[in-house]
């Protein structure tokens, strides 16, 4: 059985959860360790009891960066009690400075796998702190076997021309994990709730003020013809008001986190369209990302809203599928929905729930062949000189 060791920015993060579930449906077993976003140490995440590395703060670069020093210092101590793994899965930039520690701990050749979802803005300065940050990741990447991303606009802009990672690049999207075997034609979508009021859920990371301040306008521009409902968890470095903005707005509601895979079904299927729209690195990783909540609203047949010149704009063009923005103001939502009435809503969603299942879910199959990926980057192969003496 392959056992990974999967080093992590914040092992209370949803996604990380879901690549653990991921990782062991596939047939491998799991050592977890990382940060963490919480005052006190996690104690369990899916039976897995973290290595913990320490507290980190969210958008406090030095810290962040203390943090990972320290944890440098101290890594070998915490991996002592560790079996040697066949392989280490480092999840973001500071975890990768941690992967070459944790791999000379061990007092073996480990490969090491290079998890990258985000590019952080912080990268794609182009003064010297850009510069050195990219300097970095190139020179920590130089012994990468392997380099995942989820989305091809962050090769095309980023990996690519910038010449980051040598690697070879697996595309692992932001997909939804179904429990069981895709089936064609499976769909399990319960009826959608009456309306007015048409209801927009915007789930997952809340980070985006822009968006909170647009649905704001738009649903009291709309009189009640529109509701937003809010799931997930909201960044508080970025909007320490948010839960008061909330409030202050009478057709905005937050209904707390959620659990993934568990809940997805009944949120999605409480709302007609799925806000698939960020602007908190407007220009960069905001534009290139395909972000969970397009696979997963559109998993259970809620219609997606995007801008139109983003990767998800374009990836739900290709499909002919959802609402697509030209501009990011309440007139071009009012004038996108404003007057949405059923037989138009029920064309749209019917078009979202066409599309072959597989284009928005990973299943059992997808994880063993992940897994088996992995696993094939562990085999030494032997020098070419003994393969032609065979």
């Amino acid at each position: 059985m392959l056992h990974v060791l999967y080093l992590v920015h914040d092992v209370s993060d949803p996604a990380v959860r879901r690549r653990i579930t991921m990782l062991r449906t596939g047939g491998a077993r799991v050592t977890l360790a990382g940060f963490r976003r919480t005052a006190t140490p996690i104690a369990d995440i899916e039976g897995l009891r973290p290595i913990d590395l320490g507290a980190t703060r969210d958008g406090r670069f030095a810290q962040r960066l203390a943090a990972v020093a320290k944890a440098a210092v101290s890594l070998r101590a915490k991996l002592s009690g560790t079996p040697r793994p066949d392989l280490i899965i480092a999840r973001n930039l500071e975890m990768l400075a941690l992967a070459g520690r944790a791999r000379s701990a061990f007092g073996a050749t480990v490969p090491i796998v290079y998890e990258c979802l985000d590019i952080h803005r912080l990268v794609l300065r182009n003064d010297v702190l850009g510069k050195a940050l990219r300097a970095t990741e190139r020179h920590l990447a130089r012994d990468v076997k392997l380099l995942v991303t989820s989305s091809p606009a962050f090769i095309a802009n980023y990996f690519k021309p910038f010449r980051q990672v040598a690697a070879p690049v697996e595309l692992v999207e932001n997909k939804y994990f179904e429990t069981a075997a895709i089936l064609p034609g499976a769909r399990q979508v319960a009826e959608t709730p009456a309306a007015p009021p048409w209801r927009i859920g915007w789930f997952g990371a809340l980070r985006c003020r822009r968006s909170l301040e647009l649905l704001a306008d738009f649903t009291r521009r709309m009189d009640g013809r529109f509701e937003v409902v809010l799931r997930g968890r909201p960044a508080l470095s970025e909007f320490p008001d948010f839960h008061a903005f909330v409030e202050a707005e009478p057709y905005l509601s937050f209904r707390g986190p959620y659990r993934n895979p568990e809940d997805m079904a009944s949120i999605y299927q409480d709302v007609h369209f799925s806000w698939a729209i960020d602007f908190f690195e407007e220009g960069q990783n905001s534009e290139w990302l395909l972000p969970n909540r397009l696979y997963e609203g559109c998993r259970f047949g809620a219609v997606p809203i995007s801008m139109g010149h983003t990767e998800t704009g374009r990836f739900l063009s290709q499909q002919d599928i959802g609402i697509l923005l030209p501009q990011a103001t309440p007139d071009a939502l009012e004038s996108a929905i404003g007057k949405m009435e059923e037989h138009r809503f029920d064309r749209l969603k019917a078009r979202v729930l066409s599309q072959n299942p597989r284009m928005w879910s990973y299943d059992r199959s997808d994880c063993r062949a992940l897994v088996e990926k992995l696993r094939r980057l562990t085999i030494v192969r032997e020098p070419l000189a003994a393969e032609a003496l065979a």
